[in-house]
């Protein structure tokens, strides 16, 4: 009998790393059976000391047992399916980071100039690079110790044991999902609304009616069920976002070195107090344009086992930043200086003048641009798709039943016609990349990486690791409450000057 007892122990033991209920019963079960009846005294009383201390170890929070229950979790088992190969997580990360939004790097030059704006470029790719490389290593860490996490908000509640910290990933992944949701569609409509601007000057369509009819679009392509299944659509991602990048590095080289170039100024601010809130505001826009907040979604895709699978999607992802980043925010930069608006497309196609490039270079550039940003709009959806088809569709039935047809049609169409909204009605491109990158991406990719980190794997304190991971967590902490300052000021600034539902974006 003491090894049916022993063998009993193990098993629960195991269990407790999934339902930590089953200490309990277990207590419950060795008290009712009178255990001491089996064995001598000295070996019952151990054994009952050794389920007693399992039993009083610290709960977990209430909303991390929740989310962890996967038994009956639709938004795992549909949304986050587990299929991927290391390359398709590349492809993912990739549409996720390198997007329309490095058009808006040689702006964020514009507060820096070239010394701050080649540190501030490297530093942060550096960074999230190692940031994201840390991430990776928690998610294996958790997943060899039997705790396989598919949402950043259960890794942070199991690792930090906070329920609040679960709240905070969930609102700090909200804005960034909506911020890049109603940013993509804004932009989609600017690039439409450029071309028609340039082709139709008296027409009668505003910048509104392009959002909606991307808006559109999106609704159509948002009902694509998993992440897995977007993975061919964000290799195309992937080429559309070197080709226009590599054309708009063209048109820059080719208005900069034309017979009449637009003037070059490089000068920052006259003022102290405004070239420092520019600059922060610029930290900001590149910290949203390196972010992406949706990394333990994506390894989640990866079939298990999933350790060391992602460090080469980075590696993928990094090797395009590098070519793509680079080679807009320097030929933009250098082509238009400070006069350089937040969307690189306007400056090279002005309103009061001639196109500066080829007019069909522009106008490849602007299909892959929309081309890509219908991706975007699909990646940065999935965790709002995940949430929602967890709370509603029915796990026992089908992906594509009735039952969960329907409302994943409704749900998700819901959603996406709220970005619109809000891109239609709030068309400041830039300013909610800076707050978006400085409430929501800063934390999840600068902070909260090194935390886990730190305390997963118990670098020794004085280890250049643990001092540089809290480094790295003040410095950007820091950055992010000056950043969501400077960005909410611009933002105001700009909303005082710009009416509801305008027909153009603002710079």
């Amino acid at each position: 009998m003491p090894m049916a007892l022993r063998t009993f122990v193990k098993v629960v033991f195991s269990l407790h790393l999934l339902r930590p209920i089953s200490i309990r019963a277990a207590f419950d079960w060795l008290e009712e059976n009178e255990v001491s009846t089996w064995m001598d005294s000295s070996n019952a009383n151990g054994t009952l000391t050794f389920v007693r201390m399992l039993m009083e170890e610290a709960p977990k929070p209430r909303a991390f047992l929740a989310e962890n229950s996967r038994e009956a979790d639709a938004g795992v088992l549909f949304v986050l399916e587990s299929k991927g190969k290391w390359w398709h997580a590349g492809y993912h990360l990739t549409t996720a980071i390198v997007g329309p939004t490095i058009l808006t790097l040689p702006y964020a030059f514009r507060g820096l100039g070239w010394g701050l704006g080649f540190l501030c470029l490297t530093g942060m790719g550096l960074v999230t690079f190692y940031s994201y490389y840390l991430l990776s290593k928690v998610l294996d860490h958790c997943e060899h110790h039997g705790r396989r996490h598919v949402r950043f908000r259960e890794l942070a509640a199991d690792v930090l044991g906070s329920g609040r910290m679960f709240y905070f990933v969930i609102i700090s992944q909200t804005a960034i999902n909506t911020g890049v949701g109603i940013g993509a569609i804004l932009l989609a409509g600017d690039c439409i609304e450029i071309v028609y601007s340039n082709t139709f000057p008296n027409g009668h369509l505003k910048l509104y009616h392009f959002i909606a009819m991307v808006t559109v679009v999106m609704i159509l392509l948002s009902q694509f069920p998993s992440f897995h299944s977007l993975r061919y659509i964000n290799l195309g991602s992937l080429l559309l976002s070197l080709g226009y990048t590599f054309l708009v590095a063209a048109a820059c080289l080719y208005a900069g070195l034309s017979k009449h170039p637009p003037p070059k100024d490089y000068s920052l601010d006259s003022s102290a107090s405004a070239r420092t809130f520019n600059a922060f505001t610029s930290i900001s826009i590149l910290a949203a344009i390196f972010g992406n907040g949706i990394l333990p979604e994506i390894q989640a895709t990866l079939a298990p086992p999933a350790a060391g699978k992602m460090v080469k999607g980075l590696l993928m992802c990094y090797t395009v930043i590098f070519f793509t980043f680079y080679s807009a925010s320097v030929s933009g930069y250098w082509a238009f200086g400070n006069k350089a608006k937040t969307n690189i497309l306007e400056s090279l196609m002005p309103e009061d003048a001639p196109s500066l490039a080829p007019t069909w270079v522009l106008g490849l550039v602007v299909s892959f641009v929309l081309l890509q940003l219908f991706a975007i709009g699909l990646v940065y959806s999935q965790v709002a798709n995940e949430i929602m088809e967890k709370k509603s569709a029915d796990v026992n039935q089908g992906m594509f039943s009735k039952r969960n047809l329907i409302p994943r049609l409704l749900l998700r169409s819901l959603y996406v016609m709220f970005c619109g909204f809000f891109a239609a009605m709030l068309p400041f491109f830039a300013d909610i990349n800076g707050v978006v990158g400085a409430i929501g991406f800063i934390p999840l990719d600068f902070v909260l990486p090194m935390l886990l980190y730190n305390i997963t794997h118990k670098p020794a304190r004085t280890s250049f690791t643990f001092l540089f991971n809290v480094f790295v967590m003040v410095v950007f902490t820091g950055i992010g409450l000056v950043g969501a300052f400077s960005t909410i000021r611009k933002l105001v600034i700009d909303a005082k000057m710009f009416r509801l539902f305008s027909g153009e974006v603002n710079d």
